[in-house]
């Protein structure tokens, strides 16, 4: 039963696996040795997948492209341990910027993390029962600067076909107060993973803007 009881709390899952992610990046000493397994991120990252079905329609590209990407980095958990290794491999194979490359669906998912985060802290800091200018500020913030003009303009239509605030909470089976704590969770833990990532982008010299 309490199996049954987890499946159905998304986002603690979620918030949990990225505190995990935050802990074993937090417990090693900062410098280039730091390592994150390519496994349990992508498995964290999987965990993050309901939230995007949770929005509807807004998000269905994100979703779509997303979870894509998330199963390319599943699959090369297969073969390659961590993250920095796998960039390594890519960058030697100079295919860093090729469409399907793994460090190319890695920065993709990174943006989706990112997406989620900066969505949850305008939540947090919201009043009210909509969430058009929580997901639109976050949108814009994370996604509409790498996106064509019709995928801009299908996201604007799709924000008027989002869950209402108190609709989103019961698809992830949390009260307004569970909810905040998680999402606050969330946002701390996923900031330490997402500032990881970019650090490894950025020290390889291969930016994070494209």
């Amino acid at each position: 039963m309490a199996n049954h009881t987890a499946e159905e709390k998304p986002l603690r899952k979620m918030a949990d696996a990225f505190k995990d992610l935050a802990n074993t990046l937090n417990s090693q000493t900062l410098d280039e040795a730091v390592q994150l397994e390519v496994a349990p991120f992508s498995r964290a990252c999987t965990l993050v997948s309901p939230l995007f079905r949770c929005l509807g329609i807004a998000f269905k590209f994100a979703e779509l492209d997303y979870v894509a990407k998330v199963d390319d980095l599943a699959e090369a958990s297969k073969s390659i341990t961590t993250l920095k290794a796998m960039m390594d491999q890519d960058v030697q194979a100079d295919c860093v910027r090729r469409a399907g490359s793994h460090t190319r669906n890695l920065l993709r998912v990174k943006r989706g993390l990112d997406m989620v985060k900066v969505l949850f802290e305008q939540i947090i800091a919201s009043e009210g029962n909509s969430l058009k200018d929580p997901a639109s500020k976050a949108y814009q913030q994370v996604f509409a600067p790498y996106h064509g003009w019709a995928i801009r303009k299908a996201v604007s239509a799709g924000m008027y076909a989002l869950p209402t605030r108190q609709q989103l909470m019961n698809k992830l089976n949390e009260d307004e107060a569970s909810a905040r704590t998680q999402m606050q969770n969330y946002v701390a833990s996923s900031g330490t993973v997402i500032l990881y990532i970019d650090k490894l982008f950025i020290s390889r010299n291969l930016g994070i803007d494209w």
